[in-house]
């Protein structure tokens, strides 16, 4: 497993994003909202401030996760998901939250909101072809394989 250092400014009063157990890929991102709780609607979404600035070496990005349990149990999700945050952004990490449930679902300081992923990325150089390779699946779309 690689380790990559990443200069955090954490400006919050919680714990800097965090791995719960050894082998995990994503960190909880908690919020940060000393202003007082934000209540989303069904259908409604919100910015929530997490107080954390980093700075990414080039060729990383930090990708934005639903916490599956937030998912399931109450339909929380990241309207943009999976959000971006690329290496040259130096801003305050927001969180689109969505409200996809059917109840009312209120984010309180310091609650775990989302997964944080550090990827590497590649840049695409394009090249101008007349045709493709061809495959087995060919063009085929969605579903074309079966529902079984």
């Amino acid at each position: 497993m690689d380790r990559l250092k990443v200069k955090l400014i954490n400006k919050s009063h919680h714990p800097a994003p965090s791995y719960e157990t050894p082998e995990a890929a994503g960190m909880d991102v908690r919020a940060f909202l000393p202003d007082g709780s934000v209540t989303l609607r069904p259908l409604q979404r919100a910015l929530i401030p997490t107080g954390l600035y980093m700075q990414l070496p080039a060729g990383y990005e930090c990708q934005i996760r639903p916490r599956s349990g937030l998912a399931l149990n109450h339909g929380i999700s990241i309207a943009n998901s999976p959000g971006t945050v690329d290496a040259d952004y130096r801003g305050e990490i927001g969180i689109i939250l969505i409200n996809l449930g059917q109840d009312d679902f209120t984010v309180n300081d310091g609650d775990r909101i989302c997964q944080m992923v550090i990827k590497q990325y590649s840049h695409v150089e394009w090249e101008a072809a007349e045709r493709l390779d061809r495959t087995k699946r060919e063009d085929g779309a969605f579903g074309h394989t079966g529902t079984l």
